[in-house]
């Protein structure tokens, strides 16, 4: 037996399960974008890139498009600096580190269901959590998920909350890889906690903050079951995202053509940002420590 034909062999398994769970679902999604399908009606009928045109020229994908960015522009910046100060407070060697360690990894192994009915509970706008910690410091909560102008931003709270324990990991395995002689010259020189945080630290764990904006950028696009579970994509379609779209018409409206239009136009948004972030990488991500 040749060498080639035995790698062949060893790899048929996996090359077997690519195909079927991925080349031809993807292939088949593909083709349904291109026809008008409502499962129930008879088989697929063929019209080409209408189910495109019918997206764009609704105003609805617009409301779709700015809440996905809405989310973006309040979820990564938040994530970015909760994940990294995280890290920083667990870098530290301190008696229990450890357990701290696992208490902010906890939510990350919840599942969304939970920790989304958590937070619709926390962000109640008579008996939540939230609005009685603000009213304890005399201010007056708003409706949160009941309000198109908070919904959002609710959602966000949760995400954060649910997500910063893992990429925190991310980044405290980067802050454990920097030489410490850095901080030691810094010190001789007279630099403080602060200089040494924005002249060391930060520079040389961009590689670590440039893959949690990737993973953050293309799970905000993907954004779900938070959405699902806490608003349903209300109020008034306040909360409306393109996952949540593409269930809808999927598995309510049984739109399967339309749903798969959808998800294409969604892959090729989280294709293009991929491809910004990794072009505009150059500029501030620092590979040499």
């Amino acid at each position: 037996m040749s060498k080639r034909l035995t790698v062949f062999l060893f790899l048929l398994p996996s090359l077997c399960g690519l195909v079927i769970f991925s080349i031809i679902p993807i292939g088949t999604s593909l083709y349904l974008s291109l026809t008008e399908w409502d499962v129930i009606g008879g088989p697929p009928r063929f019209h080409g890139l209408k189910n495109f045109w019918d997206i764009f020229a609704n105003e609805e994908f617009l409301r779709v498009l700015s809440n996905t960015l809405y989310f973006i522009v309040l979820y990564i910046p938040l994530i970015l600096a909760a994940a990294l100060g995280v890290a920083i407070l667990l870098n530290n060697k301190y008696p229990g580190v450890g357990l701290y360690r696992t208490i902010y990894y906890v939510p990350v192994l919840t599942s969304w269901v939970a920790a989304a009915l958590l937070w619709k509970w926390l962000l109640n706008p008579k008996y939540g959590a939230v609005n009685a910690l603000l009213g304890m410091v005399g201010i007056t909560g708003p409706s949160w998920l009941h309000s198109k102008s908070w919904a959002m931003p609710g959602i966000v709270l949760a995400s954060v909350w649910k997500d910063v324990g893992y990429f925190a990991l991310i980044i405290l395995a980067g802050l454990q890889g920097i030489d410490t002689t850095y901080y030691e010259a810094a010190e001789i020189d007279g630099a403080n906690w602060f200089q040494k945080l924005v002249k060391i630290t930060v520079p040389l764990v961009t590689p670590s903050l440039f893959f949690v904006a990737i993973i953050s950028v293309i799970n905000s696009f993907q954004l779900f079951p938070q959405v699902m579970v806490m608003t349903e994509g209300g109020p008034g379609g306040a909360t409306q995202v393109f996952v949540e779209r593409i269930y809808n018409y999927a598995f309510r409206y049984y739109k399967m053509g339309y749903a798969a239009s959808y998800s294409w136009i969604l892959f090729v948004f989280i294709f293009a940002a991929t491809l910004i972030q990794l072009k505009l990488q150059k500029r501030w991500v620092h590979y040499e420590s």
